[in-house]
């Protein structure tokens, strides 16, 4: 068996992140430390969510694309999901990078991302079981001046549930908006396993009411790729990625904690298995209303198997979520 293996420092970095945040222990600061190509298995990352997945019961909380994004649904509107299909549905998110000392705002590395602008749709076409969506993120250039769009990243996709099994077709187009320049596309597909406490062990829902823990991880695999690269600094090109995405619901729905992992690995390296980049996220999202939702979230993307580039910001974003189900047309 091969294992994909990070420096253990590097793997537990998101995990112990949500435990200080959460308040179980007291305040420690964490040091970077650099990663070098075989330390601990990717594979335990996947498995160690994956463990959970014991139960055979239901859990379509989730958002169900892989983002790291915590879903606005509350906990039992599941059964509702799954009896009544959305005619059209999605979000608005507009975010402030409030420090941003290295995410680049196009797609050759050039430029200091300064606000990201992004519309999420989607439709039923079956029920849960077959969906198709787009994501359209705008980013603009804060060495030019903050409102000139600079980026355009598109995506289309089709997506769907089947109990706790998540799939996905995608495709994403990246590209330069303000001048001419570097594009990257691929076209990947998706398989994830979700896991939701309250409804995969009875003690949690007796021991706490008020919170609940979802989580999902998954792999994927790149099997179209137009300059979608394997790095940060744009080297390489991706061909599998491994996902792992967990919320920490912290009072019924209303304050949620998530965090986000995103390995990709080399087509053009030795071993084509063993991930080259680690996209990690944390944040802390307060659900101002049902469908509004503000929140902050540190992202660092960084090489895993050689030194170079890392890219990295702290945002401030606002999101409104919307839903019109087909109920409504007839």
């Amino acid at each position: 068996m091969t294992f994909l293996i990070v420096r253990q420092s590097q793997f537990y970095f998101v995990v112990y992140s949500m435990w200080c945040f959460s308040g179980i222990g007291r305040e420690t600061r964490l040091e970077q430390r650099p990663i070098t190509t075989l330390a601990y298995a990717v594979v335990l990352l996947v498995l160690s969510i994956i463990g959970f997945l014991v139960s055979p019961s239901l859990s379509l909380a989730l958002e169900k694309y892989g983002r790291p994004l915590p879903s606005m649904e509350q906990p039992n509107d599941a059964a509702a999901r799954e009896a009544e299909e959305t005619l059209f549905g999605g979000y608005f998110l507009t975010a402030a990078f409030v420090s941003n000392p290295s995410f680049a705002a196009r797609p050759d590395n050039t430029g200091l991302v300064g606000l990201r602008h992004m519309l999420h749709l989607e439709t039923d076409l079956y029920k849960q079981y077959l969906t198709f969506y787009t994501d359209q993120n705008f980013f603009s250039d804060r060495t030019k001046g903050w409102i000139t769009l600079s980026e355009w990243d598109g995506t289309y996709a089709f997506t769907g549930l089947i109990d706790r099994w998540g799939w996905r077709i995608q495709y994403e187009r990246d590209a330069p908006l303000d001048k001419s320049g570097l594009i990257q596309a691929y076209a990947d597909t998706l398989l994830t396993s979700r896991f939701q406490a309250k409804q995969d062990f009875g003690w949690w829902q007796r021991t706490f009411p008020n919170q609940n823990l979802t989580a999902y991880a998954g792999a994927g695999w790149l099997f179209h790729n137009s300059n979608y690269f394997a790095r940060p600094d744009n080297t390489g090109r991706a061909l599998f990625r491994y996902v792992a995405h967990a919320d920490l619901d912290l009072y019924k729905n209303r304050v949620v904690l998530y965090g986000d992992m995103n390995f990709f690995t080399d087509r053009e390296a030795g071993n084509a298995v063993n991930p080259t980049e680690l996209d990690w996220i944390i944040g802390l999202a307060l659900r101002v209303h049902e469908d509004m939702e503000l929140s902050v979230y540190q992202e660092q993307d960084q090489p895993l198997d050689k030194a170079g580039l890392v890219q990295k910001y702290t945002a401030v974003q606002l999101r409104y979520s919307f839903d019109v189900p087909k109920r409504f047309w007839k």
